[in-house]
């Protein structure tokens, strides 16, 4: 599914009017009925007082449908026209005079905080305050109404989006949107909704289809692509019956220093149950026992130094290199990074100490091969691109980066964005559970095996991030939360495949031995 930009709308909506001769008034029509539907279908008649709150634009126009259609089905509906400026929008305007032909209870003119209603903690509120169109944050009497909003209890919707949030704008002023439970967006959701920066204000919402021009939308390059089941079932390689182990790629893990063996571990386990052929995981001498002991599937190979990885030498050729986790920073893994990136021919995943050993030495940057994948969560990721103002200057630092070194970098978090040059793939899957330690060592090992596998480093990178969070998914349902650990993900990335395939609920977690 495709994110438009606010500007990218306003030009299917135009784009539409024209092409299928319909007027701007008929296509908020059509958007307030189709919110008017949701609502009636869920409430079904109940008398439950319902107070929509409208500006003087197209979103206060998408509102006056709204509380029409409601009225007219026998709802118990006030309307509140926040009348902070003399201009307003003419489709606002006939929807105003329609709203006074239902009813004898006409909207209700807001001009200042003593207007404010009472509203009792059942009661819904429907926000169509603001919408795309907003430039600047509310202000006055506005803002405290927004803020007043928010201190009710009552079920809060937003139509399009919450007021006072940019569709793709940093948010300007935070105490002055509007925290929806939930949003009814048209056409498309927006990017917004994905960022950490607003995604507060949306924690669920719902796309709603206003019948926007297809060619227009089909033909128009988005800001960003969502990654939802079809999108990866699509992505998927099927096996064939006649092949074995050398037709999958052999993946490479390098990383470990004394303490942190267990990271490359868990990334050779990922490794392998994404479905690599082989696996050959190079450690500091530490971790030999361990790695033999705890992953017996892989060939271990060994650094001359007993804590940390000084030299990656005497190591196979490999389709596909997983680099950095539990590595280190010190003086010498930095050399011996800046050797291997210099020699090898390898696909690489590029991910935590590595990611920071590139941060501490300038020259490492040159160095990474083209087509390579970096993984950096939060912090890492800082140390790469520098401080950002907002997310939306994280995204075009990342970018930058990306298109200057040639290569894909994976923003890790609670949706997890894939950059390749001037293309964003944001990721639909995983939880909060799997904020933890390992979790994106294990993400590390699935994007190689795919690599090694054949497939291209983009759809690699965005397939293993989908089936990463769908593993995440299936171990919470069962477990919660909190309990989720790293290892879990490794073995429940079998039940993410197989879901790709299933309509229903995700399959059971798999089950540690007694």
């Amino acid at each position: 599914m495709k994110i438009f930009s606010a500007e990218q709308l306003h030009e299917a909506d135009k784009v539409t009017t024209e092409k299928h001769d319909i007027t701007p008034l008929d296509l908020m029509e059509r958007a307030g009925t189709q919110i008017f539907n949701w609502l009636h279908q869920r409430m079904q008649g109940a008398q439950v007082p319902v107070h929509i709150f409208c500006g003087i634009g197209n979103n206060g126009g998408d509102g006056l449908v709204v509380g029409r259609l409601l009225i007219e089905h026998g709802y118990k509906v006030n309307i509140y026209v926040a009348n902070f400026t003399d201009k307003r929008s003419k489709c606002f305007l006939i929807n105003y005079d329609r709203v006074k032909e239902v009813t004898k209870n006409w909207p209700d003119l807001m001009t200042s905080e003593a207007d404010f209603p009472e509203i009792h903690p059942d009661d819904v509120i429907i926000d169509a305050i603001f919408g795309i169109g907003l430039n600047r944050a509310p202000e006055g009497w506005v803002k405290s109404l927004i803020q007043y909003l928010n201190q009710q209890k009552a079920f809060k919707l937003a139509i399009d989006i919450p007021s006072g949030l940019h569709a793709n704008m940093p948010v300007a002023d935070k105490e002055a949107v509007v925290m929806a439970n939930h949003t009814l967006t048209f056409q498309a959701p927006k990017m917004a909704f994905f960022l950490p920066d607003s995604g507060e204000f949306v924690p669920y919402h719902e796309v709603i289809d206003i019948g926007l021009d297809p060619e227009f939308l089909f033909a128009t390059e988005p800001l960003a692509q969502l990654i939802f089941q079809n999108d990866a079932r699509q992505l998927y390689k099927q096996r064939h019956k006649y092949s074995h182990k050398g037709n999958y790629g052999h993946v490479l893990v390098v990383g470990g220093s004394y303490g942190k063996i267990g990271a490359v571990v868990l990334a050779g386990r990922a490794a392998y149950r994404t479905g690599a052929g082989l696996v050959t995981s190079f450690i500091p001498k530490c971790g030999y026992e361990i790695v033999q002991t705890a992953l017996p599937e892989a060939m271990t190979v060994t650094d001359a130094f007993d804590h940390l990885i000084s030299e990656i030498d005497d190591v196979p050729e490999v389709e596909a290199v997983a680099i950095g986790m539990g590595i280190g920073t010190d003086e010498r893994t930095i050399a011996a990074l800046k050797k291997y990136f210099s020699e090898t021919k390898s696909h690489l995943v590029i991910d935590a100490d590595a990611i920071n050993c590139i941060a501490l030495d300038e020259s490492l940057k040159e160095l990474i091969p083209k087509h390579s994948v970096l993984t950096p969560h939060p912090g890492e990721l800082k140390r790469l691109v520098g401080e950002w103002t907002d997310d939306y200057d994280k995204l075009e630092r990342t970018r930058k980066f990306a298109s200057d070194h040639e290569c894909i970098v994976l923003i890790k978090g609670a949706n997890s964005i894939t950059v390749f040059e001037n293309k964003l793939y944001i990721n639909t899957t995983g939880n909060p559970g799997m904020a933890t330690g390992g979790s994106g060592d294990v993400l590390t090992g699935m994007i190689a095996a795919l690599l090694a596998q054949g497939y291209d480093p983009l759809l690699a990178t965005v397939f293993a991030t989908y089936l990463h969070g769908m593993a995440g998914n299936i171990v919470s349902q069962a477990n919660s939360f909190e309990a989720v650990m790293a290892g879990d993900l490794a073995d429940n990335i079998g039940k993410a495949f197989l879901s790709l395939f299933q309509q229903e609920s995700p399959p059971q977690v798999e089950e540690e031995e007694a």
